[in-house]
């Protein structure tokens, strides 16, 4: 009898969108099967051919999921350095224009056989949930983890009547994150805070960037100059990325930074404001098109200014740290995790800014120990993953199944529970088109069309008891 943990990694997107909830899920599939002591299964959406030309760069698009599946795993290799051992299983998703986001069609958790179900792992588990109608999470898979990767909160008060939403859309969060997750992960305090949830970075960052910061020190070691350039600042060109606090803290201090030069590097709907906000100032500010960031053209830079604040953890703070450079940002929850490493320099005020500016490109970069290198890895990521999830003290006594045809009797029968009774009552409102479109569901998205079934190999649904493969 095999007796390894099947982990069921589930989560919003997938390459070649280039976004977190593609790129970490990916990686903590391949490092938890790294050491083949658990079966790992990484669920990924699968998007008509249609909504791939919206959603995925340079007019990549693919036939098949096999074909993405196989432009996934290269990927991976290229970055990772080894082969993955792990499965790639793929849910039907529709892309919703408004929210930018990719969300599920149908009861998801039937990806995964119910002979299979063990640990399910949920990628912004209120992002899968919002319009989940099936099986409860939480009786299908003996242990259901959450990751909060995002703050919803602060995207949506921007928008129209945006406090009403983001009151209204907390307690919707609350409400689906306690019916589906025994355990919550919060990245960083600068989420959504949850009852009973635990706040760990479970990330780490691509090995490579941890080989360029190794150069790096070697270079630092043999008396050679490894840093030739000044500052930078890297990240999707909208405002809200930091780009609005970086060119305010430029303007309003321009005098006193007199003679310091910044290269921005990104694309997005904001680029042209961007570019003519910076020809404004009286510092040098170059805008560029994008790029990898572990592209040769980042490696001499010292110094990464970031003082973004909508980030949950950035992912470039800590490719940078990896490339030994030193990060001046915000101090902010969402930079919590970084304050241990030396090069890591924080301010309070935009004073501040300008005094760890000013030091970091008159100084050098400390060389990062082992300890520190480790402590960015998705080794040491997933260490502490495995750990805050308590996975080695799971019970093995597998959930009764349940099924949609008995979920009605069953929360019947336990309707003195109140989360058993909240769970009922988003199974009811979750499986009417009215209710669901009021919540802001995709039209047509409580199962999934003949195209997509076809494409996925899913028998086409017959009702509304579900889909089966």
């Amino acid at each position: 009898m095999d007796k390894k943990q099947h982990i069921a990694i589930f989560t919003t997107a997938s390459l070649p969108w280039m976004t977190g909830t593609a790129v970490n899920p990916l990686l903590r599939a391949a490092y938890l099967s790294k050491d083949g002591e658990r079966k790992v299964t990484l669920v990924i959406p699968w998007l008509s051919l249609k909504e791939q030309e919206l959603v995925y760069p340079s007019n990549i698009t693919f036939s098949s999921p096999s074909e993405q599946e196989k432009y996934v795993r290269q990927w991976l290799e290229e970055r990772a350095g080894f082969s993955s051992c792990f499965s790639i299983r793929f849910y039907p998703g529709r892309f919703s224009r408004d929210k930018r986001s990719i969300l599920a069609v149908g009861d998801i958790s039937e990806i995964i056989p119910d002979e299979e179900a063990d640990i399910a792992v949920l990628e912004e588990p209120e992002h899968l949930t919002w319009y989940h109608h099936g099986k409860r999470w939480k009786l299908k898979f003996r242990l259901v983890v959450g990751i909060i990767h995002t703050n919803y909160l602060e995207y949506v008060k921007r928008e129209k009547n945006g406090r009403i939403q983001a009151f209204l859309l907390k307690h919707v969060n609350n409400w689906v994150v306690n019916v589906y997750c025994h355990k919550v992960i919060r990245l960083s305090a600068a989420t959504q805070d949850y009852p009973k949830s635990i706040i760990c970075n479970v990330h780490g960052v691509n090995p490579k960037f941890l080989e360029i910061g190794k150069k790096k020190i070697e270079q630092q070691q043999n008396g050679k100059q490894a840093f030739t350039k000044g500052a930078y600042y890297i990240g999707k060109m909208v405002w809200s990325k930091g780009y609005k606090e970086l060119l305010k803290l430029l303007h309003d201090h321009q005098k006193e930074l007199a003679g310091l030069e910044v290269d921005l590097y990104g694309n997005g709907e904001d680029s042209d404001q961007i570019q003519e906000a910076a020809k404004k100032l009286e510092l040098v500010v170059r805008v560029h098109h994008g790029r990898d960031h572990s592209d040769s053209l980042f490696h001499d830079y010292k110094v990464f200014l970031n003082p973004s604040t909508t980030d949950v953890v950035c992912t470039t703070t800590a490719e940078a740290l990896a490339m030994g450079k030193i990060v001046v940002c915000a101090n902010h929850p969402s930079n919590e995790f970084f304050k241990q490493f030396p090069n890591c320099w924080t301010y309070d005020n935009s004073t501040g800014f300008v005094e760890a500016t000013g030091k970091a490109l008159a100084e050098e970069p400390a060389q990062l120990t082992d300890a520190h290198r480790h402590e960015l890895s998705w080794e040491a990521a997933t260490e502490r993953f495995l750990k805050v999830t308590e996975l080695d003290q799971v019970p093995t006594s597998k959930p009764p199944r349940i099924t949609s045809k008995n979920f009605m009797s069953t929360s019947f029968n336990l309707r003195r529970n109140v989360e058993d009774a909240s769970a009922y009552i988003h199974f009811l409102t979750s499986g009417f088109e009215a209710s669901r479109r009021m919540f802001g569901a995709i039209p047509g998205s409580l199962q999934p069309d003949e195209e997509q079934c076809k494409e996925l190999g899913l028998a086409v649904p017959a009702g509304k008891q579900g889909w089966r493969k």
